[in-house]
């Protein structure tokens, strides 16, 4: 039986189930323990925190930062306790950014209304729920049919947002009294040396953690980022990146084809840590 999943997206940030509806899930799947990451914004908390006592889920209060590091880098962060003025930027500044998005699409005529987005989806919002919009318009045939031929770099409706440094963002998620996991680490296809340099760079900021397990990873690769963790004394996590219907070949709990499995001894030791840095 599969444990955990310590890397879920909602409809907070661009996933399509609520908190609810994703806690539902994992207690139908049988899960013992889920986090919440959303892109940027610990919003989903309360609501999980609550189905998680009605279904018999322990929930993990999460974020998940993109960073930048020539390569834009994620950084999960785990238990947080508040939300620091830096991360409260950040959702300010993709305010901004969708509102721009919105004006290109209604100086073409289109009936995308900034406003009317938010009551429909949350506060929130990020890319995949205007692309979600244009599948609906019959402007495209899926939402990442709307980001190739809409939303993507160099496209009609791209504008660019601000990415808080690697450094800087590693480090306000200590302020914030989180851990701090680098997050999916061959998703920026580094070379070995390339990695130890990004492992090393992050833990002088502060870094305690690695994802180890993920969707689509193998055998061999976990093994390699399980040997690297050890190595540098990181923690080991691991988690689904579920999405939803917006990355539909991926299942909670259980990644692409099957291959995650969580052991719930990981998430104890990570809890661990976050109860020794709360205390100083």
């Amino acid at each position: 039986m599969r444990e955990i999943d310590l890397h879920v997206h909602t409809t907070v940030s661009d996933g399509t189930c609520t908190p609810r509806e994703a806690v539902r899930r994992a207690s139908e799947l049988g899960l013992r323990a889920m986090a919440i990451t959303d892109h940027d914004t610990i919003g989903g908390h309360a609501e999980a925190m609550s189905a998680g006592m009605d279904y018999g889920v322990e929930i993990v209060p999460g974020i998940e930062v993109s960073t930048r590091y020539g390569v834009a880098v994620h950084i999960l962060g785990y238990y947080l306790q508040e939300l620091i003025p830096l991360l409260a930027g950040i959702i300010n500044d993709r305010d901004r950014r969708n509102e721009k998005i919105a004006a290109l699409m209604e100086a073409d005529g289109l009936p995308v209304h900034y406003e009317d987005m938010k009551r429909r989806f949350g506060e929130a919002i990020g890319r995949p729920h205007f692309g979600r919009v244009l599948v609906e318009l019959g402007l495209a045939d899926s939402v990442s049919d709307a980001f190739a031929r809409f939303l993507s770099r160099d496209r009609r409706y791209f504008v660019p947002r601000r990415i808080v440094d690697l450094d800087t963002s590693v480090e306000a998620i200590v302020q914030s009294g989180g851990v701090p996991v680098l997050a999916h680490p061959f998703q920026y296809k580094m070379k070995d040396a390339e990695l130890r340099e990004l492992i090393k760079r992050c833990m002088d900021h502060g870094l305690r953690g690695m994802e180890c397990r993920y969707s689509g990873y193998d055998a061999r690769q976990v093994r390699y980022l399980e040997s690297l963790a050890e190595e540098y004394g990181l923690l080991k996590t691991g988690g689904s990146d579920f999405h939803g219907d917006n990355k539909p070949l991926i299942s909670l709990g259980t990644g692409i084809r099957g291959e995650l499995d969580v052991p719930y001894e990981w998430l104890e030791r990570l809890h661990e840590e976050a109860e020794k840095l709360h205390k100083k």
